[in-house]
């Protein structure tokens, strides 16, 4: 049984909506233990330098102070790692999961030592720079425009590796510079992986607005070689049962 194009795509979105959500709820099911049943699970984030930490590299994403620190990075999470599945499929786990140990393993490296560092804050900032540098690398119209929307969105999250300005406020900023290190590092380690950059030729005995053409060189986008393959395929098929 062949499927379609357009279940193919729904298939995607619909999984790109399902894997951020369930590690969400998974999240939320963590605080809602946490806080009901007093469990003080934040002993089990990061803590710098000393060995009992080294479990917070799994467990720190995964744990938060209260409801508002969660509630802070859950849209942004769901968004960022829903974008991550849609552009760059079976790497998007590759990439999550580098960007979560890297990050966890900088912080117990070279965090503030006198405190437990926990939430998902790290991650973000590793996926937000993942997107942003590879968008840019890659020289790919639809990743430089979600570049461009994760810029707008979460512009703002550069403020947040200064500690100058949360002296008051018990934040992580360390999580937050890890993590934008970890995915620029990442951007560029995998630019070679992945969707790859729009092909364009250019006439120069054309003056006019059509200068720039996109080359047609028989090959698919990264994200639409499956879709088209299965075309071919289906009409091929037609052809022979018409024969």
């Amino acid at each position: 049984m062949k499927i379609k194009s357009g279940d193919k795509e729904a298939m995607l979105l619909w999984r790109c909506l399902l894997i951020p959500a369930l590690v969400l709820a998974l999240m939320w099911l963590i605080l809602g233990a946490d806080m009901l049943l007093g469990l003080d699970l934040g002993q089990y984030g990061i803590v710098p330098l000393e060995p009992i930490g080294l479990i917070g590299i799994i467990t720190s994403p995964l744990l938060h102070a209260d409801i508002h620190h969660l509630a802070a990075n859950s849209v942004p999470f769901f968004l960022l790692f829903a974008g991550l599945i849609y552009y760059y499929r079976d790497l998007a786990w590759k990439i999550l999961i580098y960007s979560w140990l890297i990050t966890g393993l900088w912080v117990w490296c070279f965090a503030r030592g006198d405190a437990s560092h926990i939430g998902a804050s790290g991650v973000i900032y590793a996926l937000a720079a993942f997107h942003f540098f590879s968008g840019i690398i890659r020289n790919n119209k639809r990743l430089s425009a979600f570049s461009l929307l994760v810029v707008f969105l979460y512009g703002s999250l550069i403020w947040g590796v200064f500690p100058e300005l949360f002296m008051k406020e018990n934040i992580s900023w360390e999580s937050h510079l890890m993590g934008g290190l970890a995915g620029t590092f990442l951007a560029f380690y995998f630019q070679k992986e992945g969707p790859g950059a729009d092909k364009y030729a250019i006439d120069e005995e054309n003056d006019d607005d059509d200068n720039l053409q996109e080359v047609d060189d028989g090959t698919a986008p990264y994200y639409m070689e499956d879709i088209e393959e299965d075309e071919k395929v289906s009409k091929d098929e037609t052809k022979t049962e018409n024969r």
